[in-house]
């Protein structure tokens, strides 16, 4: 079981630079930089970070194939490579934040990510490339210095079929958010399934990565009720799919979602508190990681046993603490207790 580190570009410099060598020194396998607008710039950001880290993973998650075109991306993570010393990955996915203000239209997004990975991928193995694909074109494109890795690893971020088909016959791993229940673990699983059949591929080859909001405290309650509404606006919001929480019977009443429709995609917590009430501590498991350290510890190992192999947390503060004692606790006790048990 890996674990990695979400953080979303809050911070300044001095700051992400601390948060990133916490991340290293707890042991975390990943960082990763949400490519948000209009947040700090994601590139120069994890570049700050390769240089305040010895180990640790380092990558967008998620960039998209729109508002950068994928040269681009492929100069950025080649570059990233060079900085840390052959530790970037790349994540990608269909993006949804500035796109409206930019005037970005998100056109076939399976499509546009495997049109991206294929041509990221030729790009980095230092290919003059042309490519007229149905999203996604270069003419001659080649990147002017020889990257470091033809083979840097690339994962696929959806939360919907076709994008997580697409995982499977092209990426090197699957990241999901809020996918914190077996159930929705195995319905991840059969969409990866069907992609690498596609090509051929041993799906067991495809990292599957859960992607979660987490508060760890000595009361767990209290762990819970930090996220409760961050849940209720994931819910509420309707943006994300999950597979299995109707077979859970977790899906929030169709009035419950008219009350919030239409709120704009940046709209923080504020319009989605009335449906608080309607969030059980069933729809915190079933979304975050959230409790004391047992109960969380127990949570990653029944992932893992139903086939995550990386959970990326998105931390929070517990109350009357910091996002650092969630970060610390995640790497220093909650990870090193559940490999014992998943080696067992």
């Amino acid at each position: 079981m890996k674990g990695g580190l979400l953080l979303l570009g809050h911070d300044p410099p001095g700051r992400l630079g601390a948060l990133a060598a916490l991340a290293d020194a707890a042991g975390l396998d990943h960082l990763w930089l949400a490519d948000e607008r209009f947040y700090r710039e994601v590139y120069a950001s994890l570049t700050l970070c390769a240089l305040a880290t010895r180990r640790i993973r380092l990558g967008p998650c998620v960039t998209d194939p729109y508002s950068r075109h994928p040269a681009l991306t492929a100069a950025a993570i080649a570059t990233l490579d060079e900085a840390s010393g052959g530790r970037a990955a790349l994540g990608l996915g269909a993006g949804i934040s500035g796109f409206a203000e930019l005037g970005i239209a998100r056109a076939r997004p399976a499509r546009a990510l495997r049109e991206a990975i294929a041509l990221i991928r030729r790009l980095l193995a230092g290919e003059t490339v042309t490519e007229a694909g149905e999203v996604v074109r270069l003419h001659g494109g080649r990147l002017d210095f020889t990257p470091p890795r033809a083979a840097l690893p690339i994962w696929i971020a959806s939360n919907g079929p076709l994008g997580q088909r697409a995982a499977g016959a092209l990426a090197d791993g699957a990241i999901v958010e809020g996918c914190a229940s077996p159930e929705e673990v195995l319905a991840l699983a059969v969409e990866v399934g069907c992609g690498a059949a596609e090509t051929g591929r041993d799906p067991g080859a495809v990292e599957l990565v859960a992607r979660l909001n987490a508060c760890i405290a000595d009361d767990g309650a209290a762990a819970r009720d930090v996220l409760r509404p961050r849940v209720a606006r994931t819910l509420g919001a309707g943006r994300l799919r999950f597979a299995a929480l109707e077979v859970q019977g977790l899906a929030l009443p169709a009035e419950a979602r008219v009350r919030v429709a239409g709120v704009p995609y940046a709209a923080g917590l504020e319009p989605y508190r009335p449906l608080v009430p309607l969030i059980s501590d069933r729809h915190v498991d079933a979304l975050t990681l959230a409790g004391t350290v047992d109960e969380v510890t127990a949570h990653v190992v029944a992932l893992g046993r139903a086939g995550i192999g990386q959970i990326m947390i998105h931390p929070f503060a517990p109350p009357g603490g910091t996002v650092d004692e969630t970060i610390e606790r995640f790497g220093c006790e909650v990870l090193p207790r559940a490999r014992r048990a998943l080696d067992g």
